[in-house]
């Protein structure tokens, strides 16, 4: 192979492994911020939380998975949605 498509392949890799992580943390984050809204008795988006969850790990999405741009998204929706939550209720 030559150095163009090794440079490439890392490239691609390092991509991969940054949106890989941006996904985590946001996964991280929504887990935390429902677990705020359950100890302040908000019941509610309960279906939101497992939905964007398991959009994460679904192998079907609306981008292919070496790029978790469209998995970030829903994420960032929910959490989104959990703060809105948490400044009704005045956790903001």
């Amino acid at each position: 192979m030559s150095g163009t498509s090794w440079a490439l392949i890392t490239a691609s890799a390092l991509l991969v492994a940054a949106t890989l992580a941006v996904a985590v943390t946001v996964a991280v984050r929504l887990l935390r911020a429902r677990r705020v809204l359950r100890d302040a008795g908000v019941r509610e988006n309960k279906l939101l939380l497992w939905g964007a969850l398991i959009y994460l790990v679904s192998p079907v999405d609306l981008i292919p998975d070496p790029v978790y741009l469209d998995d970030i998204g829903v994420l960032l929706l929910a959490l989104r949605s959990f703060h809105a939550a948490a400044r009704r209720v005045g956790r903001s």
